[in-house]
C-alpha cells in the first residue's frame, strides 16, 4: 500500500524518536540527540522507504537502514558546521556552539558508527551489497567536502568541477538512499542502479535550486538571509558562470567586490546580484536545474514497475523542484 508523504514523514520521525541511546556518558550522546532534534526535511530516509515500496517490498525492513542514513546525513552536517565555523543550524545554535568543537567532533564520530550499525540491520544476503553502496557513498561525500574546501582557495573553478563537487557532496546520498531501498525490496541490480541515477540527477537539481534560492529566495520563507553564498564568495554555479561570462562593467564590478571586505554586505549582495541579472545567470541556473530534473525523469522511465507505483516518488521530486525553501 502506497503511503502519503506525510505518513512516510511520520514513520521516519517516530522511528528517530524511538531510538534509545546509552545514558552515559551523557556528554557524548546529548549532542547527538540535540543534532537530530533540529529537524530537517528527512528526504533521504523517506526516499529509502519509497524506493522499497516502489518495488513491492516491506518498508518495515527498510526503517532501520533509513534511520541510519538520516543519522549519517546529520553527522556530516555536524562536522560541516565545525569546519565552516557555522553558528546556526536551522535557526538554532550548532552543536559546537552549545558544547565545543571537541564534543562536536567526537559525537559526530559516534553518529557515524551508530549510523553504520543501523544500516547493517538488513537480511544477511543483502549485507554485502547494502554496505558496499553505503560505504562507497560515505567516502564520496568526504571527497566532495574536500573539493568544496579547496574551491574556497581557488579562482579558476570550472562549472564541471562544481557539478562534480555537488554530485559527491549532496547528490550521491540521495542515490544511495534509493538504491538501498530498492535492494531491500529485492529489485534487480540494474533497476536499483537506474533508481540510483534518478536520485543522483534529482540531487544535482536540488542543490542548484538551493544555490538559486540563496540569491533569489524570499528570506522569510527561505529561513535565512538572502545572499549568504555571495557574501562568503562560495563558488556556486551562478558565481562561476558569472566570472566566466562577465565582460566590461560587469567584470569590473565582480573584480571590485570579490575579495573586498570593506564594503557593506547589502551593497555587495545587491551589486553581484545585479551582475547575475545582467548576464541572465538566474535563467541559466533554472535551465541547468531543469536539465538534471529531466535526466532524473528519464531514469525513472527505465524502472519496470506499474506506473502508479512511481507516483509518490515523482510527486516528491516535483515538490523538491517547486520548493521555495
Amino acid at each position: 500500500m502506497k503511503q502519503k508523504l506525510s505518513e512516510y514523514l511520520d514513520i521516519v520521525n517516530d522511528s528517530l524518536a524511538a531510538i534509545n541511546y546509552p545514558q552515559e556518558p551523557d556528554t557524548l550522546y546529548a549532542p547527538i540527540r540535540y543534532e537530530l532534534s533540529l529537524g530537517g526535511k528527512r528526504i533521504r530516509p523517506v526516499l529509502m522507504l519509497m524506493a522499497c515500496e516502489l518495488f513491492g517490498g516491506d518498508i518495515n525492513q527498510a526503517i532501520s537502514p533509513a534511520m541510519g542514513l538520516e543519522i549519517f546525513h546529520n553527522f556530516t552536517l555536524l562536522h560541516d558546521d565545525v569546519m565552516d565555523k557555522s553558528e546556526l543550524r536551522r535557526g538554532k545554535p550548532t552543536v559546537h556552539k552549545v558544547w565545543d568543537e571537541n564534543h562536536a567532533i567526537l559525537s559526530g564520530d559516534a553518529m557515524q558508527i551508530i549510523a553504520t550499525q543501523h544500516i547493517a540491520q538488513v537480511a544477511p544476503r543483502l549485507l554485502p551489497s547494502v554496505m558496499e553502496t553505503f560505504l562507497k557513498t560515505a567516502l564520496e561525500i568526504c571527497e566532495g567536502q574536500q573539493f568544496d574546501m579547496e574551491f574556497e582557495l581557488r579562482k579558476d573553478v570550472t562549472t564541471d568541477e562544481y557539478i562534480n563537487m555537488i554530485r559527491l557532496k549532496t547528490a550521491v546520498l540521495l542515490g544511495c538512499a534509493l538504491k538501498i531501498g530498492a535492494l531491500i525490496a529485492g529489485a534487480p541490480v540494474a533497476q536499483a542502479n537506474s533508481l540510483y541515477r534518478f536520485g543522483e540527477n534529482l540531487g544535482l537539481a536540488f542543490q542548484l535550486q538551493d544555490d538559486f534560492l540563496d540569491v533569489y529566495g524570499d528570506p522569510i520563507i527561505f529561513g535565512k538571509n538572502i545572499g549568504g553564498d555571495i557574501l562568503n564568495e562560495k563558488k556556486t554555479f551562478m558565481l562561476i558562470e558569472a566570472m566566466r561570462m562577465a565582460e566590461g562593467k560587469d567584470k569590473e564590478t565582480l573584480a571590485h567586490y570579490l575579495g573586498n571586505n570593506d564594503v557593506e554586505p547589502c551593497e555587495k549582495v545587491e551589486a553581484i546580484t545585479a551582475v547575475y541579472n545582467n548576464l541572465g545567470i538566474d535563467k541559466l541556473c533554472r535551465e541547468k536545474m531543469e536539465e538534471y530534473y529531466n535526466a532524473a525523469l528519464a531514469c525513472m522511465d527505465e524502472i519496470l514497475v506499474p506506473e502508479d507505483r512511481k507516483l509518490p516518488l515523482l510527486a516528491l521530486a516535483q515538490s523538491l523542484m517547486n520548493r521555495d525553501h
